[in-house]
């Protein structure tokens, strides 16, 4: 039998009931959503289960969404089942007064760079993981370049002027 996203979903459904909500099969693949407590108990499932195995991650980062009070940053998993060639993509919402979520690293070591650098640019604070500090930006940076705090342009800079350009 075929492992299918309906399959998934059940699965994941008779297991942790309503804590995994929001499923959606855009672009063919299943998304869903549960609290940031669990992120470790969906993940080893997803891993662990021989007719899921779920052993590969394929990508890891976060998304800022400013207007969602409570929930303005996202941690988006993306798994991969080698063996059923099917992915799927998985999501925690945390605040940015309390960002943190449970390492992966643990059972995933390609979790390792890539908490590093969510946590580098986004500020989330991955629990549990052994060495999470800056691994692109300068330790001295006092903020997360790519949460939405900031302008993106400072309108008062000269060198952005149109006469420097010929067209003013």
């Amino acid at each position: 039998m075929a492992l299918s996203n309906e399959t998934i979903q059940s699965q994941l459904e008779a297991k942790f009931a309503d804590q995994v909500h929001t499923f959606s099969t855009e672009s063919g693949i299943l998304s869903f959503e549960s609290p940031k407590e669990i992120n470790l108990k969906v993940l080893q499932f997803l891993f662990d289960e021989p007719s899921l195995g779920f052993t590969f991650l394929t990508d890891l980062c976060a998304v800022n969404y400013p207007d969602n009070i409570g929930a303005e940053l996202v941690v988006v998993y993306h798994l991969h089942n080698f063996t059923e060639n099917i992915r799927l993509r998985y999501s925690v919402a945390t605040s940015i007064a309390a960002p943190d979520v449970f390492t992966a690293s643990k059972l995933f070591e390609s979790a390792n760079w890539m908490e590093r650098e969510t946590y580098d640019f986004f500020g989330v604070n991955f629990v549990g993981h052994a060495n999470l500090k800056r691994i692109l930006n300068v330790d001295e940076m006092d903020y997360f370049p790519l949460r939405k705090e900031f302008p993106l342009e400072d309108q008062t800079r000269i060198d952005k002027d149109d006469e420097m350009f010929g067209r003013g």
